[in-house]
């Protein structure tokens, strides 16, 4: 399987744990799923306290074993949303989007959002990672998924965008930041009609640090955040994704935390995108995360968590969510 290290950052909740015994761990997972009942708190204790490498080398030391998958054994002893989050935690990062995208293209419909919020955030090491997972799992190409279940724009955007091929120089053009705001003006504000193809070109090939100073010198010539004119120019899953790429662009953790709140806020929550971000995120930027949740929604995080969410499944949640 892929290497661990492309989906670790330093601003993760979940890191290392010291002095793990990968084979002490298998042995008391095993006695809390196997037998009568289970032994939910067991489970809670090592598995969101692991980091996802950990959990891997858990996941071998139980096959080793017991001659059997951990994560079948998981998956056939919970149910419901712990499960979800228990078989999301100890799945390969690759291997969780992989998942992710093919049940959002695969049956009748399309999850249009969590294409977007996945193909928008990942980097390219990330979306290369995926990709290999994709055909590996499922014995499908990624590419051929999205062009057969979506259409027009919004396809060619996506599938721009899991090529994995931004541009990563760190460096900012000036010249062309200029010239890229003068472009995105006059294929939107500046014409009859919109030149959706520029938009697409640019915002999803150009560096971030490109792209940042380019949003600024769009904001200096408009007198409008380039969100403004997506808005005004785009409709539908074109507007959703280019908006998305945008909000990644500018501060990726303010667009997840928006996200959370808009799982959490209301009647009822929407638990498969809750548990998505808890778990692609905890070990990548969780902690920024839960400080533009506050500076968003003056509430933590882990407050939405606990007044939304409840029973084994919350307690796992704030266990990756870790303290206020």
């Amino acid at each position: 399987m892929a290497s661990s290290s492309v989906w670790v950052g330093n601003r993760g909740t979940v890191k290392d744990f010291q002095g793990i015994n990968a084979g002490k761990d298998a042995d008391d997972i095993r006695k809390a799923i196997k037998g009568i009942g289970t032994d939910e708190q067991t489970l809670i204790n090592i598995i969101p306290q692991r980091s996802n490498a950990q959990r891997q080398l858990i996941c071998k030391e139980y096959k080793t074993a017991y001659k059997s998958d951990l994560i079948d054994d998981l998956r056939s002893d919970l149910s419901g949303n712990f499960r979800h989050l228990m078989v999301g935690l100890m799945r390969h990062p690759a291997l969780f989007d992989a998942k992710l995208l093919r049940n959002a293209l695969e049956g009748s419909g399309t999850d249009e959002p969590t294409l977007i919020e996945i193909l928008a955030s990942r980097n390219n090491c990330q979306k290369k990672e995926i990709l290999l997972a994709y055909q590996t799992a499922f014995g499908r190409i990624l590419g051929d998924d999205i062009s057969s279940d979506t259409s027009g724009d919004f396809k060619k955007c996506l599938l721009l965008l899991k090529e994995g091929t931004r541009d990563e120089n760190p460096n900012v053009d000036e010249n062309l930041a200029k010239s890229d705001a003068q472009a995105l003006y006059q294929a939107g504000e500046g014409k009859w009609g919109t030149d959706e193809h520029k938009f697409i070109h640019i915002l999803c090939m150009k560096s971030i640090s490109q792209l940042r100073r380019t949003f600024e010198e769009y904001r200096k010539m408009c007198n409008k955040d380039i969100e403004e004119s997506i808005k005004g120019e785009m409709s539908g899953t074109l507007e959703h994704v280019l908006l998305a790429v945008v909000k990644c662009v500018k501060n990726t953790p303010a667009f997840f935390a928006e996200r959370l709140w808009k799982s959490m806020k209301g009647a009822g929550t929407d638990e498969a995108t809750l548990t998505r971000i808890m778990v692609s995120r905890s070990e990548i930027d969780l902690q920024d995360i839960k400080a533009e949740y506050k500076k968003l929604y003056g509430t933590s995080l882990n407050q939405s968590i606990n007044s939304d969410t409840s029973g084994d499944y919350r307690t796992t949640l704030l266990k990756i969510c870790g303290g206020d």
